[in-house]
């Protein structure tokens, strides 16, 4: 030895370059002997809930099921894996001295290697070398390398390496990859018998084959919990009671609790590398997930017997905006009938489900009260001719109930009083990102389906609106710009209350006022289904909720807002197929209904929203129009926005003048002043008097005047109900192949009156009371004419084309 160190200083002495040189080179080598990076291995696509259970997992890109490396390790199995591996881990700096010296006894004393002497951090860097050859050279390589890792890595650190990179047979690589495999449950649950079962895999894989090595398997693992009652870990009962477990018999397949949802974050987060890892933690709650995925597949089983194969919905928390359950479909309905498509995310059209926002819009800007009436009427407007889904009319309707009932007629005259521009501009500013055409593509039909949305985006704005109804009670009435905003499922996104964000006075979306109003409508437990019979939906929570159906019955709509959670449904056919009686009522409302009563109820929670008075004010209506009241208006008062003062005083109410009876008009020209009653009337368009007399009996028409006076020219009191402006009129073809007969239908503000047909000047007929008629006109264009008894008339020119 004194010789070496001679020689050595003789070295320095006479080559000094050259010798540290060397010695540099040799410490550089030592410094980046490790491979960069460690492991360039793919990892599988992890979702877990926002407990850390696992929800579903993608397969590595290599084939192998290795997720990537956990937080922390459960202490069960680090201590069985010391035990069975590295007693004196803590105690060595990557290489144990004694270790290799026993394995070397022990294979001289065999004639055999039968023990490497492989420290756990040795073994980690030759999974790190790609599980290179055994012989004597790497042995010293991987000697080198693991001293240099522990410089870099802490113990912990290392074990958790370890645990993530280690074979568990077959394609399962990693501790965690084989719990779920083998086990079915997270690292932190497992057994002592089944940490002890896992701990030895890694030194032999291929024993957990099913069907083969059962017995040595067995032996090992029953070995190892005997070491670890000696070590004094276990106590002997614990010990017994772990041998009496059974080993896994094959590999279990992973949870698939949200498929959809593992798709939709790969491709919004992992692919584009807006987060670096692959194991996405989501807001989801396991539980809730596991009850929404039962809940659904009970009911599509009833949907399917009708040829409706998907259906999706999902949960969110409404303070946070967290997602808490997420099902994008059915699985089990196939390929072929788009089981793999996220429903949840795709744009369907939109149906009524947005009716309540134009409704909230309206009396935000103080258009109409709640009980304002609305014409239901047939109409036409800018060559649009919209229809009730009951093909009903009540002539007459409070916007409060074409919302409970979803009219259509009624919305689309809302629709036009509003504006259409003014509401495509909300819709966008509420986050409807398919709406993405100009106000003109989309017309009037806009309220009725005529655009496409996702239930995302749909339950985001429903949810929003309750969130802001939450805040500005409890912040005097002003407003956060953040409470209106799209859900999440990242459990790092945090959108708790910034205390610095300024608060306004002004609504940025909706008021308060407007929100409280229009989920005080929505919470009509009764709903009329498609044959107009009405549907009482059993509740034990208070809920606003809506539904839709899309024209050609090919999406069904549900969604409910509670001041703790948002449920949004969506039922039909991936492929956009309809179904006859796929709709929102029948199809999605159930299902929203079940989802709500089996939600947890928060400890606390409000059970309906507060009302919002610094919003709102009692303002005073005429009770038969619902508008502003004039004088003579029977009065009534509501609740109302701030805005309400801008809404238009009653159109329908007129002061009318009748002799001493009653029942004639008179004027000044045969009757004097003095015996002239005074009386305020409601006076609706011959149209609206028609059908909403049919509902409401006890509508008085406008008298007639008295036949000595000499009225004035009057507002028409005859309109066509059908067909409506007709210019052209197409005649099809019956069965026997004859030209069908064209029906013409009246409306009089006095149906007792006679009224008179014409036709290009020949007379038709007279009609009394039901004013319609049958006839059969020859191509072309013609003229009708109609006549009251009183001389009233009506000209409408009309072409029959066959």
């Amino acid at each position: 030895m004194k010789r070496f160190w001679r020689s050595l200083k003789a070295i320095f002495r006479k080559y000094p370059r050259l010798a540290w040189g060397s010695v540099l080179a040799l410490l550089l080598a030592y410094a980046f002997c490790l491979p960069r990076p460690l492991f360039d291995e793919p990892t599988s696509m992890v979702l877990e809930d926002a407990e850390g259970n696992l929800l579903g997992a993608r397969i590595a890109a290599d084939g192998q099921w290795r997720f990537p490396s956990p937080d922390s390790l459960p202490e069960r199995f680090v201590q069985a894996l010391l035990e069975f591996e590295d007693r004196r881990f803590y105690r060595h700096p990557g290489v144990d001295p004694r270790g290799l010296g026993r394995a070397l006894i022990q294979n001289v004393r065999n004639g055999s290697v039968v023990s490497g002497g492989s420290t756990l951090t040795m073994q980690l860097m030759r999974m790190a070398g790609g599980n290179r050859s055994r012989n004597l050279w790497h042995k010293l390589v991987e000697m080198i390398q693991a001293t240099r890792l522990e410089i870099t890595y802490s113990k912990d650190e290392i074990l958790q390496l370890y645990a993530a990179h280690a074979p568990f047979g077959g394609n399962v690589v990693g501790l965690e990859a084989a719990s779920w495999r083998y086990f079915a449950k997270r690292p932190q649950l497992l057994s002592w018998a089944e940490a002890a079962t896992l701990a030895v895999l890694p030194n032999s894989p291929g024993l957990i084959h099913p069907g083969r090595n059962r017995r040595a398997l067995l032996a090992k693992r029953d070995r190892l919990l005997d070491r670890l009652q000696q070590s004094g870990v276990l106590d002997a009962l614990t010990c017994e009671l772990a041998k009496e477990e059974d080993l896994p018999t094959a590999p279990v397949p992973l949870p698939r609790l949200a498929p959809h949802l593992l798709n939709r974050a790969d491709a919004e987060y992992v692919q584009p590398e807006k987060i670096k890892k692959s194991r996405v933690r989501t807001t989801l709650d396991r539980g809730l997930q596991q009850q929404l995925i039962a809940i659904t597949n009970r009911y599509q089983e009833r949907l399917r017997a009708n040829g409706v194969h998907n259906l999706a919905a999902f949960i969110v928390e409404v303070e946070s905006g967290a997602v808490r359950a997420y099902v994008g479909n059915i699985l089990g309905a196939g390929e072929d009938h788009g089981e793999q498509v996220d429903i949840i995310t795709a744009p369907r059209s939109t149906g009524s489900i947005l009716k309540p926002l134009l409704f909230a819009s309206m009396l935000e800007e103080g258009t109409i009260f709640s009980e304002s009436r609305i014409p239901d009427v047939p109409t036409l407007l800018a060559g649009y001719r919209p229809e009730n889904f009951y093909e009903s009319y009540d002539g007459l309707v409070t916007a409060r109930q074409a919302l409970v009932r979803s009219l259509n007629v009624p919305f689309v005259h809302m629709l036009q009083s509003y504006g259409l521009e003014k509401f495509h501009y909300q819709l966008r500013k509420f986050g409807f990102s398919h709406i993405n055409y100009p106000p003109d593509h989309y017309g009037l039909p806009l309220i009725l389906g005529g655009a496409e949305a996702s239930l995302w985006d749909i339950t985001s704005a429903y949810t929003s609106m309750a969130r802001i109804l939450n805040h500005t009670y409890h912040q005097s009435g002003e407003y956060r710009v953040s409470d209106f905003r799209k859900a999440h499922y990242l459990a790092d996104v945090s959108f708790s209350n910034d205390r610095d964000e300024a608060l306004l006075k002004a609504p940025p979306y909706l008021g308060s006022g407007a929100i409280w109003l229009t989920f005080e409508a929505m919470q009509a437990l009764e709903r009329p289904n498609q044959e107009g019979v009405w549907e009482r939906f059993r509740s034990s929570k208070r809920v606003a909720w809506k539904t839709g159906t899309s024209f050609g019955f090919r999406d069904a709509w549900a969604v409910g807002v509670t001041p703790t959670y948002a449920i949004g449904v969506w039922a039909g056919n991936a492929d956009g197929e309809g179904r006859p009686g796929l709709v929102g009522v029948k199809a999605a409302a159930p299902v929203l209904f079940e989802i709500l009563n089996a939600l947890p109820a928060a400890s606390g929670a409000r059970q309906w929203f507060d009302q919002p008075f610094d919003d709102l004010q009692r303002m005073p209506i005429c009770a038969d129009s619902g508008y502003r009241p004039l004088e003579g208006c029977p009065r009534d008062t509501v609740w109302a926005t701030r805005n309400s003062t801008n809404v238009p005083a009653c159109p329908y109410h007129e002061i009318i003048h009748l002799d001493q009876s009653r029942q004639w008009r008179v004027n000044t020209s045969c009757e004097p002043p003095d015996r002239i009653v005074h009386l305020p009337w409601l006076v609706l368009p011959p149209l609206e008097a028609h059908y909403y007399r049919s509902k409401h009996p006890d509508y008085a028409p406008l008298p007639p005047y008295r036949p000595d006076c000499n009225a004035p020219d009057q507002d028409a009191v005859m309109q066509l109900i059908y067909p409506k402006h007709p210019t052209r009129i197409f005649v099809p073809v019956d069965l026997n192949g004859e030209y069908s007969r064209t029906v013409f239908a009246i409306a009089h503000r006095n149906p007792s009156k006679t009224i008179h047909w014409h036709i290009d000047q020949q007379y038709m007929g007279s009609t009394e009371t039901f004013h319609s008629m049958e006839f059969h006109p020859p191509p072309g264009p013609h003229v009708l004419t109609l006549v009251d008894e009183d001389g009233n008339r009506l000209v409408q020119n009309f072409e029959i084309v066959q």
